[in-house]
């Protein structure tokens, strides 16, 4: 057997670089170069354990720790369990990386819900459209989730624990109540993902907590927002036009374009290209986050044409950063509850803004409109949102062949010619759609 034991402490302390001294065993002081300080005085150099060994036919070398900080007789204690490991057919080093994996993996395993919520949040901040949509992430979870869940491993939520969550909202909020599922599903899919737990989600609903809770639609009836009848637009639309202020002029641009409340308030001028007729909505502000292109109709135009002058401008022409609508200070939008407000004044309180999407789609179904080609396009709803982009002549012209019809329709029985003879009017091809 190999002497072991070949070094002092003395000769260790003293010993100079570059130098590889063996204790014996595969123990071995490796010392680098000497250097000098600041006054010019030689030192000596670091010196570290190094164990070396060989197993399978191959020579490795493994980092005992630095000296100091390990002494002569550490060293050789570890050297001597390493040497241990070796004979029984384990590879030292390997076995090291495993043990320093495994002690990460078990402080991953303890982080809590909380941090991997937060971290969430700060991950898919910039991904979200709006600060009120970041707000209601923290507010809800702050409110339903913490105090059950937060101080909790996301290794040990399991399906009570959720349910004990939701269960006291289900039925009272359950539209808050389905957005905080969806939000824990979100955070444990992610630990998941960066291994801070393991098997399926307890969150998830199919499969899982749809055996356990009712489903959203059961609890309460889904309450859609208040429309207006399309035979009774344009009644509505003539006391509309009868009304003064740019908040009647948004609300029927709204109406002809079946686009949404924020779509319209946020529209600016360079969005609009008067000749070809199409106002272009950029993907950053579309619910589906794809651009949405939206054929102007004549009545659409005329009306652009009135409040043209209310815009700021330049050179003669609309400031293109300017809003189509303008609030107070022209530069700026107008608040999201003027229309609601202007329905209110002119007493009708059964319709919101967002309804007259509703109204579109009735009269587009009641004129044999497909939903798929025609109507959800014009809407940038569903399957269609963003269609224009996918496919943007054919979409364009089916979009501007619904707008058109809508425009004339209104005409028509804005004029008083009769309902029906103004559906007959109307003619949208099926081929078109």
């Amino acid at each position: 057997m190999a002497r072991i034991g070949k070094l002092t402490a003395v000769e260790v302390a003293k010993a100079k670089g570059p130098a590889v001294l063996h204790d014996g065993g595969g123990l071995y002081l490796r010392v680098a170069p000497n250097r000098k300080d600041r006054n010019g005085n030689e030192k000596s150099g670091a010196k570290s354990w190094v164990f070396r060994f060989q197993l399978n036919g191959k020579r490795r070398d493994m980092g005992l720790g630095p000296y100091p900080d390990i002494s002569l007789s550490e060293a050789r204690g570890r050297a001597t369990d390493y040497r241990k490991q070796r004979h029984d057919g384990i590879d030292p080093l390997d076995a090291k990386i495993a043990q320093r994996q495994a002690q990460r993996l078990a402080v991953a395993k303890g982080r809590i819900f909380r941090e991997c919520a937060t971290e969430f949040i700060e991950k898919n901040r910039a991904g979200w459209r709006n600060a009120k949509h970041r707000q209601q992430w923290e507010n809800t979870l702050k409110t339903y989730v913490y105090p059950k869940l937060g101080d909790l491993p996301v290794s040990a939520i399991d399906t009570g624990l959720v349910v004990e969550v939701l269960d006291p909202i289900w039925t009272d909020k359950p539209e808050t109540a389905s957005r905080v599922r969806g939000r824990i599903e979100a955070v444990l899919d992610a630990a998941t993902v960066r291994g801070f737990r393991q098997g399926p989600n307890p969150a998830q609903w199919k499969g899982n907590l749809a055996h356990v809770l009712p489903a959203r639609t059961r609890v309460r009836k889904v309450v859609h927002h208040a429309a207006l009848p399309f035979n009774e637009m344009p009644a509505f639309l003539h006391a509309l036009r009868g009304r003064k202020g740019i908040a009647a002029r948004a609300l029927e641009f709204a109406a002809l374009t079946a686009a949404r409340t924020g779509e319209v308030l946020g529209a600016c001028w360079r969005e609009v290209d008067l000749t070809a007729k199409v106002w272009t909505i950029p993907a950053d502000r579309m619910k589906a986050g794809r651009e949405h292109r939206v054929p102007l109709s004549d009545a659409s135009l005329d009306l652009l044409g009135k409040v043209r002058p209310l815009a700021l401008m330049v050179d003669g022409a609309p400031d293109p950063a300017a809003p189509l609508f303008p609030g107070p200070r022209r530069a700026l939008p107008m608040s999201n509850m003027t229309m609601l407000m202007l329905l209110r004044r002119m007493k009708r309180d059964d319709l919101t803004a967002h309804g007259f999407r509703s109204t579109f789609s009735d009269w587009a179904a009641e004129h044999s409109i497909p939903a798929r080609s025609g109507r959800n396009g014009a809407r940038a709803r569903g399957r269609e949102q963003g269609r224009c982009c996918l496919s943007p002549r054919r979409s364009i012209r089916q979009t501007a062949t619904v707008n058109d019809g809508l425009g004339a329709f209104l005409r028509s029985a804005a004029s008083r010619r009769g309902g029906t003879a103004a559906r007959r009017r109307v003619k949208v091809s099926s081929a078109e759609s």
